[in-house]
């Protein structure tokens, strides 16, 4: 039976607006079928961020509005592809990776290194091939967030093989030398170790390369963001002011070497005491949301300050993969999901925020 095209059915897409990508599905450019088929609509999206858990509420939720708007009934496809976007100018992307993700911090203590790696495992989770760097030569904290020990492998002694832990291919300074050791280098050695560690390790087809960058905004992360193509940044922050007088810091410095910031995480957003279940805004409330209006851009979510959190971290089995039923790895893949949406289509409304309790 031949297919023809049907407005009204182009006119319920324009209406129906994605939570994740924030906007209408015909503007979002994902519609790559919309026709009349007999008595039935033949829809096909393409989105392009991975989607395993969003995928099945969607076509769920744009059935159900094909039905009540046209009255027909629906055969959807939502599918899925992962492209390479736009780096710094004079900038090369790398081979094998498509999109390189910063993960950073204007201060330490903020909890970067536990969103990275959980934003890695969450994207890793929504169906996307996924490495991490672990770019904090001075306190290397992934090999113990990842649970490994292992030494990378080298076919020839000069390319190393990623350390593949939780299925994410990984690589670190802490994979090669003693745990106990010090790293008392300089910058600029510390910045040629970094680039060594990531042009020189065979990263296998990846979607996205998640970095662990280094805290602050000194020489070593503004050299970093001005060397490494670097698709784009998120910034992990506090709802305290000191923190994000310091995350502001680290957001116009991405700004200034033209990456774009994907949005920011507001960690630590509230205690949930584990015996009453009373939430106490420890450090404060709203501090993600003063700097993303100030700034002009998104907050992806926010995270407690959780116990289990940090236990599960510590033991090398992060949230998302120890608990990945529990409401924490739920936010997790649903700030992954919100940052690659913003990644692969560009400007967005505002998203709704997000929280989460024990309730």
């Amino acid at each position: 039976m031949s297919a023809t095209v049907y407005p009204g059915l182009q006119a319920t897409l324009a209406g129906f607006i994605d939570p994740v990508i924030g906007r209408d599905l015909i503007s979002a450019g994902v519609v790559s079928r919309a026709e009349l088929a007999g008595a039935r609509a033949i829809v096909a999206i393409e989105l392009g961020f991975p989607a395993a858990g969003h995928a099945p509420g969607l076509k769920a939720a744009i059935t159900e509005r094909i039905r009540l708007d046209t009255g027909l009934e629906a055969e959807v496809s939502i599918t899925w592809r992962v492209k390479p976007h736009a780096v710094q100018k004079n900038l090369r992307p790398l081979a094998q990776i498509r999109n390189v993700i910063a993960v950073a911090s204007g201060k330490g203590g903020v909890g970067k290194s536990t969103v990275a790696v959980n934003l890695a495992l969450a994207l890793q989770a929504e169906g996307a091939r996924v490495g991490l760097l672990d770019a904090d030569i001075y306190g290397p904290s992934q090999p113990r967030m990842l649970g490994s020990s292992a030494r990378p492998s080298s076919p020839d002694g000069k390319i190393m093989n990623p350390v593949v832990a939780h299925g994410l291919q990984s690589m670190s300074i802490g994979y090669l030398i003693d745990d106990t050791q010090p790293t008392i280098w300089r910058g600029p050695m510390v910045t040629s170790a970094l680039m060594q560690l990531l042009t020189e390790t065979r990263w296998d087809d990846l979607d996205y390369l998640i970095i662990d960058m280094p805290p602050g905004t000194g020489d070593i992360a503004l050299t970093l963001s001005q060397k490494i193509p670097l698709s784009g940044a998120v910034i992990v922050t506090t709802p305290q002011d000191i923190a994000l007088l310091d995350a502001r810091k680290g957001l116009e410095m991405f700004r200034k070497v033209e990456v774009t910031v994907l949005g920011v995480v507001e960690n630590m957003s509230v205690f949930c005491c584990p015996n009453c279940g009373h939430q106490s805004a420890i450090f404060g409330s709203g501090g993600g949301d003063k700097l993303a209006f100030e700034t002009g851009v998104d907050v992806l979510g926010r995270l407690p300050l959780d116990g289990r959190i940090r236990e599960q971290a510590d033991n090398g089995r992060p949230t998302v993969v120890s608990d990945p039923d529990s409401d924490a790895a739920k936010a997790y893949r649903d700030i992954a999901l919100r940052a690659a949406a913003r990644l692969a289509h560009g400007e967005v409304n505002a998203f709704p925020s997000l929280s989460i309790s024990d309730d």
